[in-house]
C-alpha cells in the first residue's frame, strides 16, 4: 500500500504577464477558475492582487485590486494558493488533492460591530486589527425561495412618512431612488439611527470620499456606529475593489442573518455597483446593451439583491434600502428601471420637494411598498390609501389654487384636501433628529384623516 506520507503533493502552476490594456491584465500559463485571486510579482515592487474576471483561449483577464505602476511585461502571476486535503482512506487515485476554492475570503464576526472596514477587511478607523473575527468567503449559495420566510412584521424605520403611508416588512427589499443633492444620505442616517434592527450594516460604494467620513461622524453619530458595522469603497478605489465592498456587506450581513439577528442593510448606492460592473465587462470586451451598459450588468443586479431578505423561518433576516441614482432625475434610467423590477418597492425623493424644503423629499405619490398590505391592519392600509388620494387630488389642483380658480363647494375631496392641507404636510415632513415610532405615525395619521 502506497504511503500517504511519501506520495507527492500537486504543483501550483505560474503564469506570466502578458498585456496591460486599460485596467485589464492578460496572463498566459495560468488555468484557474473565473474568480479565482492572483498576485501580480516584480522584483523590487509590492505585489498587486487581482482577481480572474475572464479568459480568452490561453490567456486569463484579470482586473487588479489595486495601482498597476510599475508593472512590466514578463511579471509573474501566481494564483492564491489552494489547501491541499487527503482524500478519503481507501482511494489509490491521486492520494492528495487540491481544494480549488480559490476565491476571496475576508473576515466576519462580531468583532466588526462599531468599526470602519474597506473591501478588503482591513480597518480604516484606526482603532487597531480585528478581534473576535473569522474568514468567510464572498459568494455564497442562495437560499432556496421556498425554504424563506414570508414579509409578515412590519418594521419600524423611526421616519413618519414611511412609517405611515409606506410601511415596510421586516425582509423587505427597497429601493431609495434619488438624483443628487436631494437629502438620500441624511434619510439613510435617519433610518440607521431609528430603525429597529439588532444590527446595522452600511456599505458606502463608489461614493465620494469625502463622504465617509462626514457620513459616519454627522449622519450615523455614535449611537449609530456603535451596533453598525461601516464598508467603504469610495468612487477612487477600482472598479473590482467597489463591486467587491457591496458583496462584502452583503455576507457581513448573511454572517449576522444566520445567527437569528434582525439585519437592516443600507447601501449606497446600486447604481455605482452597476456603474463598476460596466467598466470591467467594457474592458474585457463584452458588447454594450442599453445606454452602454451590458448584459452582465442587468444580471448581476438581482444576484447581490436576492442574498437580503429573510431566511428560514424561526431565523433572522435582512432589510435592505438600496439607493438608485437617478441621472438627471429620470426614473427611466436603465438601472433605475432594472431595480424596480427586482425590489419589494421603491421610495422616490423629489427635487422639488427638496428645493421647497420640505424634508424628507418623499414622493409619496410615486413611491410604494409592495408588501404593506401583508403586514399592516386593514384600518392602517386604508387609511394611508385615503391620505394618498386627498394628496393627489391636491397636487393636480395646485396651479388652480395658486390662481385664484379654486372656488370651494364643488368637489368635496379637493375641499377636504385644501382643509387638511397643513396637517397632511406636517405629516409628511420630519427633522432629522426626531423620532417618529411606528405607532405614533399610525395614530397621526388616522388623526390627520378624522
Amino acid at each position: 500500500m502506497q504511503s500517504f506520507a511519501a506520495a507527492p503533493i500537486p504543483l501550483e502552476t505560474q503564469g506570466l504577464l502578458v498585456r496591460v490594456t486599460g485596467l485589464v491584465l492578460e496572463a498566459a500559463g495560468i488555468r484557474v477558475p473565473v474568480g479565482s485571486v492572483c498576485e501580480v510579482r516584480m522584483d523590487g515592487q509590492a505585489p498587486v492582487t487581482a482577481e480572474v474576471v475572464g479568459f480568452s483561449a490561453d490567456c486569463a483577464y484579470l482586473m487588479p485590486t489595486g495601482d498597476i505602476t510599475g508593472l512590466a511585461s514578463g511579471a509573474r502571476v501566481v494564483p492564491r494558493p489552494s489547501p491541499v486535503v487527503p482524500m478519503q482512506l481507501g482511494s489509490t487515485r491521486h492520494p492528495w488533492r487540491r481544494n480549488e476554492d480559490r476565491t476571496l475570503h475576508l473576515p466576519v464576526g462580531n468583532g466588526l460591530l462599531g468599526r470602519v472596514v474597506d473591501s478588503h477587511g482591513v480597518p480604516m478607523d484606526r482603532k487597531g486589527p480585528l478581534a473576535s473575527v473569522h474568514n468567510e468567503p464572498l459568494t455564497r449559495r442562495p437560499i432556496n425561495a421556498m425554504d424563506r420566510d414570508p414579509v409578515r412584521t412590519p418594521l419600524d424605520t423611526g421616519v413618519r412618512a414611511i412609517n405611515a403611508l409606506l410601511t415596510v416588512g421586516r425582509g423587505q427589499r427597497v429601493g431609495l431612488f434619488a438624483g443628487t443633492g436631494v437629502g438620500k444620505s441624511v434619510l439613510l442616517g435617519m433610518m440607521a439611527r431609528y430603525t429597529a434592527a439588532d444590527v446595522i450594516v452600511v456599505g458606502l460604494i463608489g461614493e465620494r470620499g469625502r463622504e465617509v467620513k462626514e457620513f459616519i461622524e454627522d449622519i450615523l453619530g455614535e449611537e449609530g456606529l456603535s451596533r453598525a458595522v461601516v464598508v467603504a469603497a469610495p468612487a477612487d478605489a477600482p472598479p473590482l475593489v467597489r463591486m467587491q465592498g457591496a458583496n462584502y456587506a452583503t455576507v457581513i450581513a448573511e454572517h449576522f442573518r444566520d445567527q437569528g439577528l434582525d439585519v437592516l442593510l443600507l447601501m449606497d448606492s446600486l447604481s455605482r455597483y452597476a456603474m463598476a460592473q460596466r467598466e470591467i465587462a467594457l474592458a474585457i470586451g463584452e458588447p454594450p446593451a442599453t445606454k452602454g451598459y451590458p448584459p452582465s450588468c442587468f444580471a448581476k443586479l438581482p444576484q447581490l439583491v436576492e442574498r437580503s431578505g429573510n431566511g428560514q423561518p424561526g431565523g433572522g433576516s435582512i432589510t435592505a434600502f438600496y439607493t438608485v441614482l437617478t441621472e438627471g432625475d429620470d426614473q427611466q434610467d436603465p438601472i433605475a428601471d432594472a431595480a424596480r423590477g427586482i425590489l419589494d418597492g421603491h421610495i422616490v425623493l423629489s427635487r422639488e420637494l427638496a428645493e421647497e424644503g420640505h424634508f424628507p423629499a418623499i414622493d409619496v405619490e410615486r413611491s410604494i411598498s409592495r408588501v404593506m398590505t401583508s403586514v399592516a391592519e386593514k384600518d392602517h392600509v386604508d387609511a394611508a390609501r385615503r391620505f394618498r388620494q386627498l394628496l393627489a387630488r391636491r397636487n393636480k389642483a395646485r396651479d388652480l389654487i395658486q390662481l385664484g380658480a379654486y372656488t370651494p363647494g364643488h368637489d368635496a375631496d379637493l375641499d377636504t384636501a385644501v382643509r387638511l392641507q397643513g396637517a397632511m404636510t406636517e405629516l409628511l415632513r420630519q427633522d432629522k433628529n426626531q423620532c417618529a415610532d411606528l405607532e405614533a405615525s399610525q395614530r397621526l395619521l388616522q388623526a390627520v384623516l378624522s
